[in-house]
């Protein structure tokens, strides 16, 4: 499934596809990452967002909360300017952004097929995300260099093992939408 010479161009339809960003949030963010760090994470998911809005394609922003605790822990709200007017953000309990959430019914709702997933960790968050995803039927396409790990083996075997039997591996640069 992974088709690095593919051209992407052709395959992105801003209608039926969604960047899925998954637990950009500060208190995550902050971690030791691997094989970049948060920040690095978030500006590649920043660019990215921007071009999904500008193409008028949906963005997700999937943040998790602690179930069973009155108060969040600091830094518990997506990185500050990550949201923008128009996004749909997805609070979850569990460790992927499907369960319990609503998220399905507002990605068919749209006529949304297509996935673009980034976020931290790889191996977490977005992998049990992506995993629900494909269950669910939909087309899974995985930005590399917009995510990261707590260590480089996680992040390695969710981008070389499992992300390619699950959909397309990709870097930001790759994504592009269709013209006209």
């Amino acid at each position: 499934m992974n088709a690095p010479d593919m051209d992407l161009r052709l395959a992105l339809d801003p209608a039926r596809t969604a960047l899925v960003l998954v637990d950009l949030m500060d208190r995550i963010v902050g971690l030791p990452l691997e094989p970049r760090k948060g920040p690095e994470v978030v500006a590649v998911a920043e660019e990215l967002a921007a071009a999904f809005r500008e193409a008028g394609a949906l963005v997700v922003l999937v943040r998790v909360e602690r179930p069973g605790v009155p108060e969040q822990p600091p830094g518990s709200g997506l990185v500050a300017g990550l949201a923008a007017d128009g996004d749909v953000e997805i609070v979850k309990r569990t460790i992927g952004g499907f369960q319990g959430t609503g998220l399905d019914d507002r990605l068919r709702e749209r006529g949304i097929t297509t996935l673009v997933f980034g976020g931290i960790a790889t191996n977490l968050g977005v992998e049990s995300t992506a995993r629900a995803a494909v269950d669910l039927g939909y087309d899974l396409i995985f930005v590399e260099d917009a995510m990261a790990a707590l260590t480089g083996p996680e992040h390695e075997a969710s981008v070389k093992l499992d992300f390619p039997r699950l959909g397309t591996v990709v870097n930001a640069s790759d994504v592009r939408f269709a013209q006209g």
